[in-house]
């Protein structure tokens, strides 16, 4: 860039942000995030219980009228304003930067305990080769986390060794991922790890479906239950996994596609990534049901009163399976080691969305980022989760996080985009641009009417059920389920709005050129397109030309 051009005259530098180096390390990272510990302990029992092979219908359609349109409204918001969560909701809208630092808060929750889960993963890895859990896995789990549940639960700092030396292992990784940067750190480990990652639990699955029983579960799994799809509840439980299994609306595919090139095929990779994390749930729930297939045959009882979700699933019916099988050993280094690269990819991109939020907005290098916003992090994760109370508290923040923290946040920000700020038009047109998969008025219908529709009734149910249940949240005390959940909840929301009203300092990238040297794109037009920007506006080399 000549010192005579616009750009320099006007004094402005560009924001050292970092990017990737191209659409495949985007993808790697997109996907590394989207498949996570939820892909490989929730699906497949959340699909047996909503119609086994039938599911896969509704789940289709959530798929494709939410799933996909809110990924791409995240990368056009991200890739169009170049910025992390906060400032690009900023430059979209100046009074909409409460949602981007709603979202940071978001991540900043799941971070600290998102960690505790992989350093479980990791000690287990280890365990499995000698099944040191014994005949009593239920058991072993309880002594070895000593966890307080139920009414006993309560603020403890009795620390557990083996855990406590597990996740600050778990985050000096992640922070020396982070340093990296963007494209040698966050790219790629993905593009790594996530290979890895499949090639590991295709040996998985393929080991598994030679146990004896293993076809009978893969027949549970599959089977269709054709009347469930006439439940209600069956839909909105397909929504609900495709929300929380694509990383849509807390801040990281809009970081992510930040820093991508100005003319990359935003529409085509994010059905890439869509459907690359939905074939490896299926992959996950024959892998996970060839095994309970197996389990449920040992005991002479039926798959379904085997099968479980989450921690149960991963912690205490694995590890029994793995005690009975020819091989367990090998089973459970690939099942352990398989949660522990999923959950790394994921961790590494929801610490991501802080960092570069705290990056823009006080224009700190990398490393100064990383180190000011993931030694706190990684502080407060391994004070307060290596205890007694880690279970109880990881269990009542991921409940509230993600009811009232990523849902609640991706239904305002779509009325947000679509009612107040009447955005639709310009991220349409953004992503029409270059992408490969045109976008128009069927994706409008899906943001702005299926999805939060869909949002607000799984958010109705949701509070229904906590405020009439017979008894509290995993019957764990009321102060603790206020504190820790409404409170917690709420001060997600209240601490984005405080932290949208905090002025920006100078040195931030706010008003700096984006990281190739060009200016950053406008504010939306209420309900017009990009053909209806003021031509001065309209520069070449701007991202809002996209150098056409």
């Amino acid at each position: 860039m000549s010192e005579s051009s616009p750009v320099a005259e006007s004094g402005k530098k560009s924001a050292d942000r970092g990017a990737f180096s191209g659409r495949s390390a985007f993808i790697f990272a997109a996907i590394g995030s989207a498949v996570g510990l939820g892909n490989i302990w929730r699906f497949p029992a959340v699909a047996y219980e909503n119609g086994g092979g039938a599911f896969i219908l509704p789940y289709l359609v959530a798929l494709l009228t939410a799933g996909i349109p809110l990924l791409f409204l995240d990368y056009a918001i991200g890739h169009r304003w170049r910025g992390s969560a906060p400032l690009a909701w900023r430059r979209f809208r100046r009074w909409a930067e409460f949602i981007g630092w709603w979202q940071v808060l978001i991540c900043v929750i799941i971070a600290i305990y998102y960690a505790l889960i992989i350093a479980w993963a990791l000690n287990y890895m280890v365990f499995s080769v000698d099944t040191r859990w014994g005949d009593d896995p239920e058991a072993f789990f309880g002594t070895f986390t000593q966890a307080l549940g139920g009414a006993d639960l309560t603020v403890s700092f009795d620390y557990v060794g083996p855990v406590l030396a597990t996740v600050a292992l778990v985050w000096v990784a992640t922070l020396v991922v982070m340093t990296l940067g963007v494209q040698n750190g966050v790219a790629r480990t993905s593009m790594i790890f996530i290979p890895l990652l499949v090639v590991m639990f295709v040996i998985l699955v393929i080991r598994a479906m030679m146990l004896p029983g293993a076809f009978t579960g893969l027949d549970a799994f599959f089977r269709p239950n054709w009347g469930a799809l006439l439940n209600p509840a069956v839909w909105v439980a397909a929504y609900g996994q495709i929300f929380f299994s694509l990383s849509v609306a807390f801040g990281i595919m809009l970081t992510y596609a930040s820093y991508l090139k100005k003319k990359t095929d935003l529409t085509g990779s994010g059905l890439v990534v869509g459907f690359s994390n939905s074939a490896f749930e299926i992959l996950a729930g024959i892998g996970v049901f060839s095994a309970l297939g197996f389990m449920a045959q040992a005991q002479g009882v039926e798959v379904g009163e085997v099968v479980s979700s989450g921690i149960g699933l991963a912690f205490i019916a694995f590890p029994a399976i793995i005690g009975e099988a020819p091989g367990g050993a090998l089973i459970g280094v690939l099942f352990f080691g398989s949660l522990v690269l999923a959950g790394f990819t994921s961790l590494i991109s929801i610490v991501e969305v802080v960092v570069a939020a705290f990056q823009d907005k006080f224009g700190l290098a990398r490393v100064q980022a990383t180190l000011g916003v993931g030694v706190p992090l990684a502080l407060i994760s391994t004070i307060l989760f290596p205890t007694t109370m880690g279970l109880g508290l990881l269990d009542t923040l991921d409940n509230w996080a993600n009811q009232y923290g990523i849902v609640a946040a991706a239904l305002v920000s779509t009325i947000a985009v679509t009612y107040v700020a009447r955005g639709l038009p310009t991220l349409r047109d953004h992503l029409s641009a270059k992408g490969s998969f045109p976008v128009g008025r069927w994706w409008y219908v899906c943001v702005g009417l299926i999805a939060p529709l869909v949002l607000g009734v799984s958010l109705t149910l949701t509070t229904i059920g906590l405020l009439t249940a017979e008894t509290t949240y995993s019957e764990y005390p009321a102060w603790f389920i206020l504190v820790f959940g409404w409170l917690m909840a709420m001060g997600l929301l209240g601490g984005g709005i405080v932290l949208s009203l905090l002025p920006w300092p100078r040195r931030s990238n706010l008003d700096q050129l984006d990281s190739d040297g060009d200016e950053v794109a406008p504010e939306a037009l209420p309900g017009r397109g990009l053909d209806a920007e003021p031509s001065a506006q309209v520069t070449p080399g701007t991202p809002h030309a996209l150098r056409s």
